[in-house]
């Protein structure tokens, strides 16, 4: 059984097929928990990363529930849409090898954060709902432009944003025994919980400048891997594409 859970870790961080593409993926599954935990508790209750939850919020909002954001769950899902435009231009250039194409990516992804850091740190401790907006909006753009791309990469229980067909295999298929694939869903549902906490914990102690800047951090750390992960054309990197939402 120990085996079976260290070739699950193994895997993860350098599969065969995948190469080193679910270590990064996981890096920014981590981000994701960070960045939905800064806008949520931060930024006027709405989500940068989790589109789905802005559907919903956009439902309250046009209920007449307290305290959500119509403007700032539109802005969000506008953002996106534009984002994973972009990403699909980034797809189009770069497709024929999946580590150059997820380090352009991350290069838009770590400047626009920058620009959301820049926007924050001049809006000064109390950010303007312009301010929050603005944040919210290229903080979207760049969830976009990341959504987009690892989509195309394919790496299987990675989407780095949503975590429900991730939850669903890890119970619908518990007959299997498969400890592997489990304990690799289960580093991602770890991974996005670790990150929530920590943006929680930076936006209510430190405020939101403090947590964008733990975002660029992370996004560099994944740009780093993937420039050593673009180097050459290892199997890999031209492996098959497309994953399912989850």
């Amino acid at each position: 059984m120990e085996a079976a859970r260290s070739n699950g870790a193994r895997s993860y961080f350098a599969h065969p097929v995948h190469g080193p593409l679910p270590a990064l993926l996981l890096l920014l599954t981590l981000g994701t928990g960070l960045i939905d935990a800064i806008s949520i508790l931060g930024l006027g209750r709405v989500f940068v990363a989790n589109m789905t939850g802005n559907v919903v919020f956009i439902g309250f909002a046009l209920a007449g529930a307290p305290g959500y954001s119509l403007s700032g769950s539109l802005v969000a899902l506008a953002g996106f849409l534009l984002g994973a435009a972009a990403g699909g231009i980034v797809i189009s250039r770069f497709c024929g090898h999946r580590g150059k194409l997820l380090r352009n990516a991350l290069v838009v992804e770590f400047v626009l954060f920058l620009a959301a850091l820049v926007i924050s740190l001049s809006a000064g401790p109390q950010l303007t709902i312009a301010g929050q907006l603005a944040i919210v909006a290229v903080g979207a753009i760049a969830l976009g432009v990341q959504n987009a791309v690892v989509r195309h990469l394919g790496v299987p229980d990675m989407t780095t944003t949503v975590l429900t067909m991730t939850l669903t295999g890890i119970g619908s298929d518990l007959r299997k025994r498969d400890l592997a694939t489990a304990t690799r869903r289960l580093i991602a549902v770890l991974a996005m919980l670790a990150g929530a906490v920590t943006g929680a914990i930076l936006v209510l102690h430190y405020g939101v400048s403090t947590g964008i800047v733990a975002v660029a951090i992370l996004l560099a750390m994944a740009l780093i891997g993937s420039v050593w992960a673009a180097r050459g054309t290892p199997g890999w990197a031209t492996g098959a594409t497309g994953q399912r939402p989850g």
